[in-house]
């Protein structure tokens, strides 16, 4: 297998058939081979029969509700020479997908992600916070969890994503593979431009501007919070005026 796309899912039945048809026609334009693997997360609604039913490869259950341990279940079920982790609720273009894998396979790239941008209008505070992500990705070299791709020998090497982590995992893992890569034969991490992916503006909806801004700020200032589910649920609570699926 050439390489395994990775989709970590909790209560993703909404945004699924919309990720995965994106995948599906992403990956027919591909000559190499690859799987797509879905990871339950321990979901309370239909999310594995929507994965099944909407092109998945294979679907894996990962019990505890994690981001990290669900990317990395995917990960050791995977085959592929190549690793690539979307988010249930990012779309990717094949260019994309082709960009990612050109650059893997030249042996000279370790890894990377794409600038990201949100599906449809945003407020004020969205264009914003993603405009700023954008500059903070590509002047670190730092991908975000909505898609990251990188070699699964470098993958293995540095442990993969730091399960004491409930947030921020992507940005650990974007530093220990430009780390192995600089280590082993000057690979090089790399941000791709020409195509950004689009992941859903859900959040925008779900909190309000000072919450957000509340969210960015204590994080800024108390790092070590990312270590506790409880202080991360930003990333795993949703409002009860979000549904379950969405």
């Amino acid at each position: 297998m050439d390489y395994s796309i990775i989709i970590p899912a909790y209560n993703e039945t909404e945004q699924l058939p919309a990720t995965l048809s994106a995948v599906r026609a992403s990956m027919a334009a591909s000559f190499l081979q690859g799987e797509c693997i879905v990871v339950d997360n321990n979901s309370t609604d239909s999310t594995a029969e929507t994965a099944q039913l909407h092109g998945a490869d294979l679907v894996v259950f990962e019990p505890i509700n994690q981001i990290a341990r669900a990317r990395n279940t995917g990960a050791h079920a995977s085959q592929g020479r190549y690793l690539i982790f979307i988010d249930a609720d990012t779309r990717i273009e094949p260019s994309l997908l082709l960009q990612a894998l050109h650059q893997l396979s030249t042996g000279q790239c370790v890894g990377g992600g794409a600038v990201v941008h949100f599906e449809g209008k945003v407020s004020v505070i969205g264009q914003c916070g993603i405009k700023l992500w954008e500059w903070i990705s590509k002047s670190t070299q730092t991908a975000a969890g909505s898609f990251l791709f990188c070699l699964q020998e470098a993958y293995q090497a540095v442990g993969g994503f730091d399960e004491r982590l409930y947030a921020s995992e992507e940005v650990r893992l974007s530093k220990q593979l430009k780390r192995w890569g600089r280590r082993n034969h000057k690979m090089s991490f790399t941000i791709l431009t020409d195509t950004p992916v689009l992941t859903s503006a859900r959040k925008l909806r779900w909190y309000s501007s000072p919450q957000m801004l509340g969210w960015v700020v204590f994080m800024l200032f108390v790092p070590i919070a990312v270590r506790s589910r409880k202080l991360c649920g930003f990333w795993y609570n949703r409002p009860n005026k979000a549904s379950a699926s969405s």
